[in-house]
């Protein structure tokens, strides 16, 4: 069988981390399946369109540069729209006169890449499949919006094989924005395979708390869980807390911890890791904390159990269904007192959770070979009714 995957987000020239999940599930459907990557990207640095034919892994990816302006001008903003309906047909050409012709589209992250899996389907009469990750759906974000982008959604869905949200509070969501299908599935994200491999654990004088933030403050309140650490760090001083991301915010958020009262060594920003580098700081730390305002998903969550560290997180998005009393625990959002009180709790008790059973239930849920084979599954059903 072969499936195109399509995506709104995706690892690309500029940006190796967007849409990092995407990669990983089509990683995780290539082990059942030729699957092939067609990405556009909009780069306002090149004149002509670029088509770059890479491999990442056994996974092939044709990543289609097309060229726009970084403007909102109107005439410009039409321009754009129409290179990127050509990058696609280039892209789908390209693909095709090399002799791949897909079975079935994989579409990833909504509307535009809907739309074209939905022109496809009209033209060729080949069937799609929907991955969601967004949270805009989330009545937190309020980003979903705009009459004809939820007429063309509502479409888009309607006639969609699969839909796959990547937790069931997103599938609540979107159904709540009268996004209706009669199939479906949640299919979580993927965690890499080295996140459940056993780590020495380094002879530390301080326990360890470990948060990684994309830090977009509305959303990862970091500030938050920044000011719960300084009340803790006002009743004990046997622990530090280690800060892995970058993003929009991190210079407003670094800055404010630098105004907080903490004692030296407290809080430590150590910037961008590389998925192997964050692997061994999981490995190397004893429990892991988030406090977003809100959520859908969080890989982090996911690698956290993989790496058998307990959790302690806000109650918002899918976090819930991930997290129970074996492997950590939930807090209201914004509730900073019960934040502190169960970072309190986890320091004199992380040794008592069982690692190795985190670990396991992680891997029944995030493994490459278990998400790959449901989303094959999802496959099947999909081509069988489709030949039928």
């Amino acid at each position: 069988m072969r499936v195109l995957f399509i995506s709104a987000w995706y690892p690309n020239r500029y940006d190796a981390m967007d849409g990092l999940f995407v990669q990983k599930h089509a990683e995780a459907v290539n082990l059942y399946c030729e699957a092939k990557v067609l990405y556009v990207y909009a780069d306002t640095h090149i004149r002509a369109f670029e088509i770059v034919d890479r491999k990442h892994n056994d996974l092939n990816e044709i990543i289609v540069y097309y060229p726009a302006k970084a403007s909102t001008n109107v005439f410009c903003k039409l321009l754009k729209t129409w290179n990127y309906v050509r990058a696609y047909w280039k892209g789908y050409k390209y693909i095709t006169e090399k002799g791949y012709s897909p079975d079935i589209v994989h579409v990833n992250v909504l509307t535009r890449t809907g739309f074209i899996a939905y022109l496809h389907k009209k033209w060729k009469g080949v069937p799609y499949v929907l991955t969601e990750h967004w949270t805009r759906y989330l009545p937190q974000n309020f980003g979903y919006k705009g009459f004809l982008r939820k007429r063309i959604t509502e479409l888009v869905v309607r006639n969609a094989s699969a839909v796959m949200p990547v937790s069931e509070s997103l599938q609540q969501a979107m159904q709540g924005h009268r996004l209706h299908n009669a199939h479906y599935t949640v299919v979580n994200n993927v965690v890499d395979d080295f996140f459940f491999d056993e780590r020495v654990v380094s002879h530390r004088e301080k326990k360890r708390i470990l948060h990684i933030s994309c830090f977009i403050e509305r959303a990862k309140n970091v500030c938050g869980m920044l000011r719960a650490v300084q009340a803790l760090s006002k009743q004990r001083t046997d622990f530090e807390l280690i800060i892995i991301g970058d993003g929009p915010d991190f210079d407003t958020v670094s800055a404010y911890a630098r105004t907080l009262d903490y004692p030296p060594n407290t809080v430590s920003f150590v910037g961008e890791q590389t998925p192997h580098e964050v692997a061994n700081w999981f490995g190397d730390s004893d429990f892991f904390a988030m406090f977003s305002n809100y959520e859908n998903s969080p890989v982090v969550i996911s690698e956290s159990l993989a790496s058998g560290k307990p959790v302690i997180s806000s109650d918002v998005g899918g976090i819930s269904e991930h997290i129970n009393a074996t492997n950590g625990f939930l807090v209201a959002a914004g509730d900073e007192a019960a934040l502190l009180d169960k970072m309190n709790y986890l320091l004199e008790h992380f040794h008592a959770y069982d690692a190795g059973a985190i670990k396991a239930v992680a891997q029944e849920k995030f493994s490459y070979k278990n998400v790959g084979k449901k989303i094959y599954g999802i496959y099947l059903q999909t081509f069988y009714y489709h030949t039928i």
